[in-house]
C-alpha cells in the first residue's frame, strides 16, 4: 500500500513544483507591486506544501521527487513558448486557471490510493489552494 501512496503523493508533489515554477514565471511578468506580493505569498505556500508532502513521502519510507517530471516539463515549455502578457488581468487569469487545474487533478488523486493521514494533508492543501483563487479574484475587484 505504501508504494501506491508514495506514487500518488509524488504525482501531487510534481504538481506543486509546476505551481511554484508557474508563479515564478508570472511574478517576472507583473509590474504591479500588490499583485506581485500576492503571487509571491501564494508561491511561498506552494513551496511549504511541497516540503510537507516530501516529508510525508519520506515518513512513508519513500523518496520524494524534486522536479516536475517529463509531462510537467512539456507543459512548462509550452507555457514559456506561449509567453505571458504584462497585463494584471491576464496574469491573474493565468494564475487562477493554473490553480483550478491543479485542484481538479488533485481532487482525483484524493479519491485514489491514499492513507488517511496523506488524504488529510492533501485535502488541507487543496483548501488553501481554493483560498488562493479567492485572493486572486479579489485583486481584480
Amino acid at each position: 500500500m505504501n508504494k501506491d501512496v508514495i506514487k500518488e503523493l509524488n504525482n501531487f508533489l510534481q504538481g506543486q513544483y509546476m505551481g511554484i515554477h508557474e508563479y515564478e514565471r508570472l511574478i517576472k511578468h507583473t509590474n504591479d507591486p500588490e499583485v506581485k506580493e500576492e503571487l509571491q505569498k501564494i508561491q511561498q505556500e506552494h513551496k511549504l506544501h511541497a516540503i510537507m508532502v516530501a516529508e510525508r513521502i519520506q515518513n512513508l519510507g519513500g523518496s520524494a521527487v524534486d522536479d516536475v517530471g517529463i509531462k510537467g516539463a512539456m507543459v512548462e515549455t509550452m507555457n514559456w513558448v506561449k509567453g505571458t502578457s504584462n497585463q494584471v488581468q491576464h496574469i491573474i487569469d493565468e494564475a487562477v486557471r493554473g490553480e483550478s487545474m491543479g485542484i481538479r487533478s488533485s481532487e482525483e488523486l484524493v479519491k485514489g490510493d491514499l492513507d488517511e493521514d496523506s488524504r488529510k494533508l492533501i485535502e488541507d492543501i487543496l483548501d488553501t489552494d481554493r483560498g488562493h483563487i479567492e485572493h486572486l479574484n479579489n485583486l481584480l475587484n
